[in-house]
């Protein structure tokens, strides 16, 4: 197995990204710099969405986009924020996870519109 090859968990996601911004990225930006980059990606998550599922059609420009490769420029902001602010996102998600299973044990079974 390659090092690309092998699994990547949300703590040495957390651990990359932060050598990357050490070593080349300079710093992070700030926090508010980083918010209006997460709803850039996310923009152009959307951007993709609509035009590859919905009635949008793709301009030249926009037709060699990849939708893996803007969900990880999401990832990677998130990450960043996550990590400017002291945030453990496996410990993050593990307490989610069992909020959503506790809160919606039944709930969406019980849901007509999902049937």
């Amino acid at each position: 197995m390659t090092e690309n090859d092998s699994p990547l968990t949300l703590r040495q996601a957390q651990a990359d990204v932060d050598q990357w911004i050490q070593t080349i990225g300079v710093r992070y930006f700030s926090e508010l710099t980083n918010l209006a980059q997460l709803v850039e990606e996310v923009g152009e998550v959307a951007r993709i969405i609509s035009r590859t599922y919905g009635e949008q059609s793709f301009k030249p420009s926009d037709e060699k986009v990849e939708l893996s490769d803007e969900l990880a420029d999401v990832l990677f902001v998130v990450i960043c924020l996550a990590n400017q602010t002291g945030v453990d996102l496996t410990e993050a998600l593990r307490r989610n996870l069992d909020k959503k299973n506790k809160r919606d044990a039944t709930r969406h079974q019980q849901n007509e519109k999902l049937k």
